[in-house]
């Protein structure tokens, strides 16, 4: 395993109350992993938010921290409370009532990447489920929970931006023919995030010529659910970007659009890191 179960990239200054985070795109898949699992290479990597990281890897420059995963969303899922553990995949888990999500396969540990393909032969132990939650979950929100506290005190006010990819057979259907959302974001219909920022957020996106959703197919999941506190001072905002627009999903590689969508995506992160930035942009950083 990585040193650390993340990587985190800060600005040299800190200049807006913004936090960017990418809990799925990691891609450090071991050997111990890879020998438990039924899928091949390729295959284990569909649940995979295939270079996101590399999208927003410029976020630092603009002035806010990135937090990116190391393991793979098909190891641990950073998306899911710890809570979440599915008795159909880690063993010693009592059946009883679950979410949709652990019942369709994606709880913290997941059963299945895309397609409901089944990542493992039979289940795993519930002390391998634990210690990839103290290994690799637990950290990743201990930082995240750090950054965002900063970002806070610096501010008066944190706001996370948490970026994820989806396939593009999810939303094709979404919208009128051709018309399907290229972007969408989630604020749990309203409750993690004020609408002010949101609406700010979806107008950069559509003036840089995306199409953009909210809720639909995605509202958000256990980071937005958490951390959105707006009340408090706390936003999160989902991100969601079709697959489509930068790779090829079956081969899981970047296309030639891809530097095209990584300079939209950087344009996007600057106006909206300048739209939240108070008057004075002179914070040292820490």
């Amino acid at each position: 395993m990585p040193k650390l179960p993340y990587q985190l990239v800060l600005p040299k200054a800190f200049t807006c109350p913004v936090v960017v985070a990418s809990p799925h795109s990691g891609r450090a898949y071991e050997q111990e992993f890879m020998a438990s699992t039924i899928l091949d290479s390729d295959r284990i990597r569909s649940s995979e938010d295939a270079f996101v990281d590399l999208l927003l890897d410029r976020v630092p420059t603009l002035g806010a921290p990135l937090l990116t995963a190391e393991m793979p969303r098909a190891y641990i899922d950073l998306n899911r409370a710890e809570e979440e553990l599915d008795p159909a995949v880690v063993q010693g888990v009592p059946r009883g009532a679950t979410n949709p999500r652990v019942s369709s396969g994606l709880g913290v540990i997941p059963r299945v990447v895309a397609q409901g393909r089944a990542i493992y032969h039979g289940k795993i132990s519930r002390a391998e489920a634990q210690q990839r939650i103290a290994t690799v979950w637990r950290p990743y929100h201990t930082k995240l929970e750090a950054m965002l506290a900063g970002q806070q005190a610096r501010f008066g006010r944190a706001i996370l931006l948490d970026c994820h990819s989806m396939p593009h057979e999810a939303i094709e259907t979404v919208g009128a023919a051709g018309q399907s959302p290229e972007i969408v974001l989630g604020d749990r219909f309203g409750a993690s995030s004020s609408l002010a920022l949101v609406e700010g957020l979806e107008a950069v996106f559509r003036n840089l010529g995306f199409r953009v959703a909210r809720n639909t197919p995605f509202a958000g999941a256990y980071t937005t659910q958490h951390y959105g506190r707006p009340s408090q001072g706390r936003h999160a905002i989902q991100i969601e970007i079709d697959r489509s627009l930068y790779m090829d999903e079956t081969r899981v590689q970047p296309t030639a659009q891809f530097d095209t969508i990584r300079n939209l995506m950087s344009e996007a992160m600057r106006q909206f890191f300048d739209s939240v930035a108070p008057q004075s942009t002179d914070v040292a950083a820490e």
